[in-house]
C-alpha cells in the first residue's frame, strides 16, 4: 500500500484513496475516489465531516475464504459493513464486531 499523506486528524490519503481508521476493527478502511479504478466511492470532499457513497463492505478472514485451513477453533467471520456519513460511521446490522448497529464519530489517528 502506498504512504498515507494526512489530509485532516481523521482522513489521510493512500494512493487512489482515502483512509480512515474503524473503531469497530481497529484497523485502516481505506475507499477509492480515483475515477479509474472500481470500486468507486463518491466522496463529499469534506476532509473534517467526510460522506462516502455507497457503504463500505470490508470482509477478512474466514468471511473471505470460508473453506481455507486451518482456522482457530470459534475463529468467527470478520466483517464490517458501514456507511460514513457527515464525519460519523454508521455500523450496519451484518458487521461482526461490537460495535455493530451503533454510530461514532470517525476517531482520530491517536485515538
Amino acid at each position: 500500500m502506498s504512504a498515507f499523506v494526512t489530509l485532516s486528524p481523521i482522513l489521510s490519503r493512500a494512493g487512489g484513496g482515502l483512509a480512515f481508521r474503524c473503531p469497530g476493527c481497529d484497523d485502516w478502511h481505506v475507499v477509492n475516489i480515483d475515477d479509474q479504478d472500481r470500486p468507486r466511492w463518491t466522496w463529499n470532499g469534506n476532509v473534517e465531516r467526510p460522506t462516502f457513497d455507497p457503504s463500505i463492505l470490508v470482509r477478512t478472514g474466514r468471511a473471505v475464504t470460508p473453506a481455507a485451513e486451518p482456522w482457530e477453533e470459534g475463529d468467527p467471520p470478520l466483517i464490517c459493513h458501514s456507511f460514513v456519513r457527515d464525519g460519523r460511521i454508521e455500523f450496519c446490522s451484518d458487521s461482526t464486531h461490537a460495535l455493530t448497529g451503533q454510530t461514532v464519530d470517525l476517531p482520530g489517528f491517536g485515538e
